[in-house]
């Protein structure tokens, strides 16, 4: 293999891979399956303030670079600060790591696990300072976030690399990640059980199940970048692969129950100018319009999302609530996965996949759209507006 252009080109595919990938994972292959013998998990999440004097410091980390005026910025602190000044994600990624950290002591596999945030302490760049001062080199993450997007997937490796060129460590760690796992049983199983729980509560309360509403929400994002999202040979149409995902886990949910229920996919948390096209509906809006139309009951699914963050806890626990409480539409908030056992097993099965070379056939997936892949390939989840930047863990650009 010779290097170009910042990362490893290899004759026998011609697939340019950036480096600090592991040399199993440097060919480029769609997916993985040489054993690699990893030193340690890198759980690497969004980040969040833990107190008021934190908030606009970090909303200005989130924007930076999108010229996103102070005042705007006020805006979204007022979600934060309704909570103190706390998000929920750090304490929920303190978990997440001693739930981990359990469950591979259970099954007696050593792997430390080392936290790092994109966005606030610790940063990405403090956990793989660790990893270097331990003496680990080869790092395998999880990203806190299942689906394929830019925010969900690209960015995440391309602060992998921001990291490793902070900390200088580009020649000693190696960083590669398990597959987005949208479709993964561990990931959709705490949903059909929620989903079940839900239902039963509408029952309970008397309305029957024709006028019930299934809502499965997942952040919104522009449609620009819902089009890029997956490889384009795919063909996943104008969402993309973002979409796509959400709609096929939707199906298996609805799939699993005793009967089942209208539903419909919604997005929450949009931001930006309203001059650039976001994906649609708004969740509030389909709440608005259901009970126009004689929905006495919505079951609302945070399909998108792992743990009870500040999007679930304002966007879907205040507004939506609010919002179903104004037209008089009984409410139910199924849980997010957080540190549900099937979770939390699941994401040690993906990891061991990678360790252990785990064939493509022997991979459980859930819809027809996976197993997603391990090294993500060229253009995936471009950034329309800020173009491709390196990024780990897949096939260059």
């Amino acid at each position: 293999m010779t290097i170009t252009n910042g990362g490893f080109e290899s004759s026998s595919t011609s697939a340019v891979v950036r480096n600090a990938a592991s040399a199993s994972a440097a060919s480029g292959a769609e997916h993985v399956t040489e054993p690699v013998a990893y030193d340690a998990i890198l759980l690497a999440s969004f980040g969040g303030p833990e107190g008021q004097d934190d908030v606009i410091p970090f909303l200005r980390n989130v924007t930076r670079g999108r010229g996103i005026p102070e005042e705007r910025l006020e805006e979204v602190a007022h979600h934060y600060r309704a909570f103190g000044g706390v998000s929920p994600i750090n304490d929920q990624n303190r978990e997440l790591k001693a739930a981990l950290e359990a469950e591979l002591e259970r099954r007696g596999i050593d792997l430390p696990v080392l936290w790092g945030n994109r966005n606030w302490d610790p940063y990405l760049r403090d956990a793989l300072t660790e990893a270097s001062e331990r003496g680990f080199t080869k790092l395998i993450a999880i990203g806190t976030s299942a689906y394929s997007s830019y925010s969900s997937c690209r960015q995440y490796r391309e602060d992998y690399a921001i990291a490793l060129e902070e900390t200088g460590l580009g020649d000693v760690i190696a960083i590669d990640k398990v597959r987005q796992f949208f479709d993964h049983p561990g990931f959709v199983e705490p949903f059909i059980e929620g989903v079940r729980q839900g239902l039963a509560d509408v029952a309970a309360k008397g309305i029957p199940l024709e006028q019930t509403h299934v809502l499965f929400s997942t952040h919104s994002i522009p449609s620009t970048d819902a089009a890029k999202s997956g490889p384009a040979s795919r063909g996943f149409g104008e969402g993309g692969a973002y979409a796509a995902q959400h709609l096929a886990v939707a199906e298996v949910v609805i799939a699993a129950q005793d009967a089942a229920p209208a539903w419909s996919l919604v997005y929450q948390s949009r931001s930006g100018p309203p001059s650039m096209p976001w994906l649609e509906p708004d969740i509030n809006d389909s709440i608005t319009e259901l009970a126009g139309k004689g929905v006495k009951a919505v079951v609302i699914v945070p399909l998108g999302f792992v743990s009870d963050h500040m999007e679930v806890k304002w966007d879907l626990d205040t507004e939506a609530m609010e919002t179903s409480a104004e037209h008089d539409v009984f409410a139910v908030r199924v849980p997010t996965p957080g540190v549900h056992a099937a979770y939390v097993s699941g994401l040690i099965d993906l990891v061991l996949e990678r360790r252990d070379g785990v064939p493509v056939a022997e991979r459980p997936s859930l819809t027809e759209l996976g197993p997603w892949y391990d090294v993500c390939r060229p253009g995936c989840c471009e950034n329309v507006r800020l173009g491709f930047k390196p990024a780990l863990a897949g096939v260059v650009p």
